[in-house]
């Protein structure tokens, strides 16, 4: 009998795990695949940014060497060796993952996690071979997969997700993607960089629609010098795949269609929650209309002790996410009294320019009704950004009026996934935008857009603007 089992060894589980073997638990996981890790580890977060970063590098090598006075000759992509080093970057993380389950004593059992009663929790093998474990307090940590339209087929050949995507055996000539959220464009990016056309259809009015709109319109400006085109606002109606060659057709806002053929069709609206075959009935857990796990402020589900985390419940899919709920999941098994504050986790994009941002976008401040200054500060002035030919994109901070406390932070730049930190600590002890203006930051350093930001908030007093 254990104290606690995991389904699920994505972030979120893999955390809760030895979160709960940290605090004495007796605790196994159990996991679908024969890798652990989910879909962040092998076909989501890491995979993407090994990409991410060779694409980068090819990029900056073509464009941007010869400035800095590097002459480089005969350039030219290996795909092949880009994807094996992203898999090697893969293996390194998983062999992690798999060391953290022997150090912290975590028995793994590997197959399909499906419940017989709400203890006792049937492993499945690919073989059919199948073994049964019993445990006191049982958590759900099956994630997500990628979500599709239903008159779109996926082939995985010419019409793929991002799985394919990351291991594709050419680069496209003309890569079209449908959806502008994050992943699409990330994934976008990388082949734009290796010199393919990237069109996207998105059916809101602006990319990455989650974020504050601002940063919409800046990353779609820098998007577009590396090859991209956008049709905003038109929604697919077919996707027809001819052999070697994808028609989409879009109607747009006027109801007109428009036709784009491409080699390659990358589906990217999104992602649903992953409980197929875990038979949550059977426990009588409870399912929402949209398919996620019914949970309630504890992480718990309709049955006491069963709890669910990560994408299969409410809430940003994200990776960081899963991991906070892991954690708080297993203290509350343990009787302590954590917290969340979700209005304080962090987005980020790993374009690049990257674009992060934490806390209340000014759509959602002016739908609220609450009064807010808003500061902002251009990397064009900043001595950094020059430096390091990274002139594209701002800071955005708001603050309350009346209070000045910052209620948002917005960036798109260089390094902005890491520069959100500050702003997240800063917002967690209630800063205010003067509080980070008075704070001294090395010069010269990407950072100093933040606090130019915060002044510019503050008063408008930003100094090098």
């Amino acid at each position: 009998m254990y104290d606690v089992i995991v389904i699920g060894s994505g972030p979120g589980g893999y955390v809760a795990a030895i979160r709960c073997a940290q605090l004495g638990m007796k605790t196994a996981i159990v996991e679908k695949y024969s890798t652990l890790g989910g879909t962040c580890l092998n076909v989501g977060c890491i995979p993407s940014k090994a990409l991410l970063d060779s694409s980068e590098h090819y990029h900056n090598a073509s464009h941007t060497f010869k400035t800095h006075g590097i002459e480089v000759k005969g350039l030219k992509v290996d795909l092949g060796q880009m994807i094996s080093r992203k898999e090697d970057v893969v293996k390194q993380n998983v062999e992690g993952i798999q060391f953290l389950m022997k150090k912290n004593k975590i028995d793994v059992h590997q197959g399909l996690g499906s419940f017989v009663n709400n203890t006792k929790v049937k492993v499945t093998k690919d073989d059919g071979s199948s073994s049964e474990i019993q445990g006191k307090n049982i958590i759900i940590a099956t994630g997500s997969k990628p979500s599709t339209l239903p008159f779109i087929k996926l082939d995985k050949d010419r019409v793929i997700t991002s799985t394919e995507a990351l291991k594709l055996k050419e680069i496209p000539k003309h890569l079209v993607v449908i959806g502008g959220g994050v992943i699409g464009l990330e994934l976008g990016s990388v082949y734009a960089r290796l010199g393919a056309k990237v069109s996207v259809v998105e059916f809101m009015d602006s990319i990455i629609p989650t974020m504050d709109r601002t940063m919409g319109k800046e990353l779609q400006k820098s998007l577009k010098k590396i090859g991209f085109e956008f049709f905003l606002k038109h929604k697919v109606t077919s996707v027809e795949n001819k052999g070697k060659e994808v028609t989409v057709k879009a109607e747009d806002s006027k109801g007109e269609t428009i036709e784009i053929k491409g080699d390659y069709v990358l589906v990217s609206i999104g992602r649903r929650p992953y409980t197929d075959g875990l038979n949550a009935e059977a426990a009588g857990v409870k399912l929402t209309e949209r398919g996620q796990i019914e949970v309630n402020d504890h992480l718990q589900t309709s049955v006491s002790n069963i709890y669910a985390i990560g994408d299969v419940v409410k809430g940003a899919m994200l990776a960081h996410k899963a991991e906070e709920e892991g954690v708080f999941v297993a203290e509350t098994l343990a009787g302590q009294k954590p917290h969340i504050n979700y209005n304080l986790i962090p987005g980020v994009v790993y374009t690049w320019p990257e674009v992060a941002a934490v806390g209340y976008t000014e759509e959602q401040l002016k739908e609220k009704g609450i009064k807010y200054k808003a500061g902002k500060f251009p990397f064009m002035a900043s001595g950094r950004a020059r430096a390091s030919m990274d002139t594209d994109g701002l800071v955005k901070v708001l603050a309350d009026a009346e209070t000045d406390e910052i209620l948002g932070v917005h960036m798109i730049g260089p390094r902005t996934a890491d520069m959100i930190a500050e702003a997240v600590v800063a917002m967690e002890y209630r800063a205010s935008a003067e509080d980070i203006s008075r704070m001294s930051h090395a010069h010269p350093t990407y950072t100093e857009a933040f606090k130019e930001a915060c002044l510019a908030a503050t008063d408008n007093r930003a100094l090098h603007i």
